[in-house]
């Protein structure tokens, strides 16, 4: 059995196509869409508590009977550290003063890890979907091996051959290896260890050979080609993330679509200054800020980000949103995503003619 076809048995799907779980921007909506069209769509459920996690499944199965992907973070907990928070609330005190703001007095944490989260595991357990995957690291072992009883597909990402091979031997199904060509964060396991910043191709070959999980590629694959080349390289399967922001079903902003098709799309870039961690989006003023601060803890540096933001979004302003985009950007498609999914196997099947 070759990988691709090992990887559709396992996800059920038809195409060896996953739609990214995006935070913010994936919806139950694009995640059925894709699904329907025979890929498998994607949840981002790091951004909310159990309930809001139980509703979006709920809200996704109303829409899909197909397999869908469920995603949440497993970075390490955050630790408060109210000097360096403080530090860097007076650095983006300016900023926030050309609207009229005030910076928060606390920043608190906006995304909760999923280690640790018994409550979150046995909701899991009790909807039972059909892909869970992580990011940013691995729950313990014995919560992945409660997961995978209860019938639950495993997914990880990894940037390394190091991680790829610490998330196979945690009994993950499939390793999702990201390139630093991909849009949004990195998903390294401990940033503070620095990035290797390899890129999907390099990646992809590292890992040949000296991994048996299905591997699947993720990182400025945006077209059919891209798919091709991706899968003769040794991939199972392909994620894209960036190529559905212009789905309708998306819940990219109007700010948002425009940037994307704009000169923006052309000069992505990595940054922390944002959440604390390394992330790939379109330029904003972020990235003008002159660091002298020392970055708070992932995701605590986050909420001070999203009040700024929020201050400028009231003035009309969106020089501080993340918009999230891999390098593949201007290659993004303004249709409906199970178009998009149509289009993607239609231009791989033709180059593998």
């Amino acid at each position: 059995m070759s990988a691709t076809a090992d990887f559709l048995n396992r996800v059920a799907v038809r195409h060896p196509i996953i739609q990214a779980p995006m935070v913010g921007v994936s919806t139950p909506a694009l995640a059925a869409a894709v699904s329907n069209a025979g890929g498998l769509g994607s949840i981002g459920l790091g951004g909310g508590g159990v309930d809001e996690a139980r509703a979006a499944i709920g809200a996704t199965r109303a829409l899909t009977s197909a397999p869908f992907n469920v995603n949440l973070f497993c970075h390490r907990p955050a630790v408060a550290d109210p000097a360096r928070e403080a530090a860097w609330l007076a650095e983006l005190r300016p900023l926030f003063a050309e609207f009229g703001a005030q910076p928060p007095t606390v920043l608190r944490e906006p995304y909760q890890s999923f280690i640790g989260q018994r409550a979150m595991l046995d909701m899991l357990l009790a909807e039972r979907p059909a892909v869970v995957s992580f990011h940013f690291g691995l729950p313990s072992q014995e919560w992945i091996r409660e997961l995978r009883a209860s019938g639950s597909v495993t997914l990880a990402s990894a940037t390394t051959l190091a991680e790829a091979q610490a998330v196979e031997a945690a009994g993950i199904d499939i390793i999702v290896a990201q390139g630093v060509e991909a849009g949004g964060h990195r998903g390294m396991f401990e940033p503070e260890a620095g990035d290797a910043l390899l890129g999907t191709v390099a990646l992809l070959r590292l890992l040949a050979g000296k991994v048996k999980a299905p591997v699947v590629a993720a990182g400025g694959i945006m077209d059919g080609a891209g798919i091709a080349a991706a899968l003769q390289l040794g991939a199972a399967a392909v994620q894209l993330g960036t190529a559905f922001v212009l789905a309708p079903e998306s819940a990219a902003n109007a700010a948002y679509r425009a940037a994307m098709k704009s000169a923006a799309a052309y000069r992505t870039r990595l940054t922390a200054a944002i959440s604390g961690r390394a992330a790939r989006g379109l330029p904003n003023r972020f990235d003008d800020l002159p660091g002298t601060a020392v970055l708070p803890d992932y995701p605590i540096a986050y909420d001070a980000a999203k009040a700024l933001h929020a201050a400028a979004s009231a003035r009309g302003c969106s020089d501080f949103a993340p918009h999230w985009a891999g390098q593949g950007a201007p290659l993004a498609r303004e249709m409906p995503a199970a178009q998009i999914v149509a289009e993607l196997v239609r231009e791989w099947q033709a180059v593998s003619r």
